[in-house]
């Protein structure tokens, strides 16, 4: 197994579809946005449920490149940027829900607070900045998102691992081109409204 594939492995793992099912009762591909984030299931099965897989998919991002760095000891920069894209990738397509899962906003925090934490900062900071202003998570994971590429080929000019903020940014801005239009139109949920029928 070569570390692209043990992170999309780990980061395929539905745990915030399993939680709000078993936790909640709710299928999360029914209701809200109808994708398996923690941003979903805060809406759809409350606060706890919505900060516990919050925390379990940022860990899942985490363990993708340390597990990766455990199983290779040698492992180079290249592998283990390799292995915290796939854990992001397993999270927005996951093989176990037919390929629909989450925009990966969480994992691909956990990944690079592992491999770029000074960019991630910058991230968290503008996520949290941006969803205070405008009540929108969705335009605060956008924002935060695009800054991780920004901030690391600033501060290392390049490499693999700014390689992999990059094309995380391109896949979550692509994730998020619904929420999107959906501010564009007044009709994007802010922070607090409930979760209806998808």
């Amino acid at each position: 197994m070569s570390p692209l594939f043990l992170g999309y492995f780990v980061g395929s793992l539905p745990l915030g579809f399993l939680i709000a099912r078993v936790r909640g009762g709710v299928d999360l591909r029914l209701v809200g946005s109808g994708n398996v984030g923690a941003a979903n299931v805060y809406r759809s099965v409350g606060r706890t449920l919505g900060a516990s897989v919050l925390v379990l998919d940022m860990a899942k991002g985490a363990a993708g490149v340390l597990l990766a760095r455990w199983l290779w000891p040698e492992v180079t920069e290249h592998g283990l940027a390799l292995a915290g894209f796939g854990a992001i990738v397993g999270h927005v397509y996951p093989m176990w829900l037919r390929f629909s899962g989450g925009k990966g906003v969480a994992v691909a925090c956990g990944v690079f607070a592992m491999l770029a934490p000074w960019a991630t900062l910058a991230g968290i900071t503008m996520f949290a900045g941006a969803t205070w202003w405008t009540r929108y998570v969705s335009l605060g994971s956008v924002i935060a998102t695009m800054t991780l590429p920004v901030v690391e080929w600033t501060l290392e000019g390049g490499g693999p691992i700014a390689l992999a903020a990059t094309a995380t940014a391109l896949l979550i801005v692509f994730r998020h081109r619904g929420n999107i239009a959906r501010m564009a139109s007044g009709t994007e949920r802010r922070l607090g409204q409930q979760a209806t029928e998808a």
